[in-house]
């Protein structure tokens, strides 16, 4: 649970400090940066996308979790949340809360380290997978708050309840997730991740609610486990 911990507090550090700078950063630069992370967002996605050995497996589960998804309303339970913190702050909140807090707990989720990292943790208390992911999770952080606001420090929330959850469940769900498990959910997520980078860069009519995806990522070990059983 420490590995968690850690993650989520570094998040807010991150975002602390990208908020103390964020009024320092000129109007055009801050655009400059949004498309950077933007683009960033795209590539991470892409190279995780890319690493699948079996893009069916990718495909039925983007297409069955995302029919879940939208059926459980994920995406909007995320903007109802975000929201909902948004309006216990009040004024504090800022114009972009609710579209920081659930892009950035999107991208601080979804990755082979959140789980790994989160396993590795939870079954040989070996933090360096979590360690490295939280120093990467604390400079984004700090560049996504500068732009999107307060709302990026409390995806530290998500960040504690998933990856501690991980930890916890670790021996339970981990004799599950073989190497081609752990891929093609990274596969997926990178499916996520891309659709995250280009709702940043307002490259979509519409927004692509990538939160209704997030059932798919799961998707990977019920095919693998049916198609073991046969």
């Amino acid at each position: 649970m420490i590995a968690a911990v850690v993650n989520a507090a570094v998040v807010i550090l991150g975002a602390i400090i990208g908020l103390l700078l964020g009024g320092k950063i000129r109007e055009e630069l801050m655009g400059t940066l949004v498309a950077g992370l933007g683009i960033s967002v795209v590539v991470i996605g892409i190279t995780s996308a890319v690493e699948t050995s079996n893009i069916i497996i990718v495909i039925v589960s983007i297409v069955l979790g995302t029919v879940l998804g939208e059926l459980l309303r994920i995406e909007d339970r995320l903007d109802g949340l975000g929201n909902w913190i948004k309006g216990r702050l009040g004024k504090h909140g800022g114009a972009h809360f609710t579209e920081g807090f659930v892009t950035a707990s999107l991208l601080f989720c979804v990755g082979s380290m959140a789980i790994m990292g989160s396993f590795d943790a939870g079954l040989r208390g070996d933090y360096q997978t979590i360690f490295a992911k939280s120093a990467l999770d604390g400079v984004m952080a700090v560049t996504f708050a500068a732009t999107m606001g307060l709302g990026v420090a409390f995806s530290s929330l998500p960040v504690l309840v998933y990856q501690g959850a991980l930890t916890l469940l670790a021996s339970l769900v981990a004799p599950y997730l073989s190497e081609p498990v752990v891929t093609e959910m990274s596969a997926v997520g990178g499916i996520l991740l891309i659709g995250t980078g280009i709702n940043i860069l307002g490259l979509s009519p519409k927004r692509i609610k990538a939160g209704n995806m997030l059932p798919a990522m799961v998707l990977p070990v019920v095919w693998f486990g049916v198609v073991g059983h046969f």
